[in-house]
């Protein structure tokens, strides 16, 4: 048995899972990273803590399942994206701690550049709107309040990079400063369509380019870790940023194929092939994971709130006392009752971008119980991510790409059954579960696994792909039409001055 070993950096843990061949989970391990909150507005995360963390549930993931490091053919790394780290090439030290993509203390340089018309220049030439969720403002903010950051750079004594660069510079002792494609494309300051850093970006952010980091493919050789970290050499042939790592490993490989990740919040990808697609309704364009020479896109958004509104019921309605009780709450009923709740809690994202929304509930009666509110909330994620899919089928038939035939789906709430058969509803297409739902670290072994030989190619990985269900859609469409009628509805009552 062959096995691939992927390292899953998130932002709120770090993760090792062994995977066979197959694709099978064979061990995990997981450690909680801390946030670091100096002010409102503001996150980081101690990158000594990112590193040490990971190694430690690599080598207890291996541990666990009885390997040994020369029983791996390769590692494959996962990670939060656009998170910022700078450090000393020479020390290996980081000159602050690392700003997390949450963090917005990058909005008054964001203003100012919106202010000069970059807009457009900027999404052209990377996908992106220009937000302080991004890596640029970030790399900016430390050359600026650091004290002799900007002098240092100068000289080409700093390396940035995104945290799977900064592990990749830990595992390989300092001999290794890249990144790859998808990873690079959510920094605001690289060429999607040339694959390469954009000079009259970093002209404009004022970023030396010494700092950045090589470019690869996500499925490349990325040299070896050093033997004394695991106990002999593996080589490490994958990397990619989570959510591309998600669409890789949902087998989303051609040009209409789409994922939905249920986490905290929602990421909705759908892979649109060799096209560039400039959204024209709020979407981000983003580089998809490659595996070769041909540069392969996304249409990619957000939903802020989705399962986290299951949270809101159990710490702040009491209505819930945990998060696996709420289907069950939300089945006692037949439907909302006409309840509608709008969970802007940190305003709407994708496709509304309504910063200023908050939350609502709309439809109440007095035979209103807890149990439609709870439903409401539930479906509050299917609609969100309806009306993400709908705005994405827009811009894909208004470039003459491919419809969306059905949705794969991940990430901790799409086991809830209940959601995911409203989603179908909703959307008028199957919700298709797969076998394995760690989908973000199994994409990154399997990028990890095509560099090294265990697999062929993309067709040999979309044979092993296995749904687990298949949640085929019921509702009438006028039905179907209505009910995201009354949601929008709803949103516009949210959203209202």
């Amino acid at each position: 048995m062959t096995y691939l070993l992927a390292l899953d950096q998130g932002t709120s843990s770090s993760r090792s899972i062994v995977f066979d061949e197959h694709g099978r989970i064979v061990a995990q391990a997981q450690q909680e990273l801390p946030q670091i909150y100096p002010q409102p507005g503001w996150v980081e995360h101690d990158p000594m803590s990112i590193w040490r963390g990971q190694l430690a549930t690599a080598r207890e993931a291996l541990a666990k399942a009885g390997l040994k490091a020369s029983d791996i053919r390769a590692i494959g790394i996962t990670n939060q994206r656009e998170t910022t780290l700078v450090w000393n090439r020479k020390t290996g030290q980081p000159i602050h701690h690392a700003i997390v993509w949450q963090d917005r203390r990058g909005e008054p340089l964001c203003s100012a550049l919106r202010e000069q018309g970059q807009g457009p220049l900027i999404q052209s030439r990377t996908g992106l709107l220009i937000d302080s969720y991004f890596s640029a403002t970030k790399i900016r903010w430390l050359l600026d309040n650091v004290p002799g950051a900007r002098e240092q750079a100068r000289r080409g004594e700093l390396a940035f990079g995104t945290v799977d660069s900064w592990l990749l510079w830990q595992l390989t002792g300092g001999k290794l400063h890249a990144t790859d494609v998808s990873n690079a494309s959510r920094t605001m300051l690289f060429d999607i369509h040339r694959n390469q850093w954009d000079a009259q970006l970093l002209a404009l952010l004022d970023v030396p380019a010494s700092m950045l980091p090589a470019v690869l493919a996500s499925s490349a050789q990325y040299g070896s870790t050093e033997a004394s970290l695991l106990g002999a050499p593996v080589a490490i042939g994958g990397v990619a940023g989570d959510q591309q790592s998600a669409l890789f490993g949902q087998a989303c490989f051609k040009a209409g194929m789409a994922k939905n990740t249920y986490g905290t919040g929602c990421f909705l990808l759908m892979h649109t092939g060799e096209q560039f697609q400039a959204s024209a309704n709020g979407l981000l364009t983003t580089s998809a994971a490659q595996t070769g020479g041909r540069t392969e896109f996304a249409l990619e958004g957000s939903v802020f709130v989705g399962g986290a509104v299951v949270q809101w019921l159990r710490d702040g309605l009491n209505a819930i006392k945990g998060s696996a009780e709420v289907q069950g709450l939300a089945q006692s009923v037949p439907d909302s009752g006409g309840v509608m709740v709008v969970p802007a809690f940190t305003g709407l994202g994708a496709p509304y971008w309504k910063p200023d929304a908050r939350g609502t509930i709309t439809g109440l009666s007095r035979g209103t119980t807890v149990a439609h509110i709870a439903r409401a909330a539930l479906e509050s994620i299917a609609y969100q991510s309806a009306a993400l899919l709908l705005a994405m089928s827009r811009d894909a038939t208004a470039a003459g790409g491919a419809p969306v035939s059905e949705l794969r789906v991940d990430g901790g709430a799409c086991v809830n059954d209940l959601l995911m058969q409203f989603q179908a509803d909703l959307l008028g297409i199957p919700v298709v579960r797969p076998a394995v739902t760690e989908t973000t670290a199994l994409g990154a072994a399997y990028l990890a696994g095509l560099s090294s030989g265990v697999y062929r190619d993309c067709d040999e990985l979309s044979a092993m792909w296995r749904a687990e269900r298949r949640f085929m859609p019921t509702l009438d469409r006028g039905r179907a039409g209505e009910l995201m009628a009354r949601w929008e509805h709803a949103v516009r009552q949210a959203t209202a001055a």
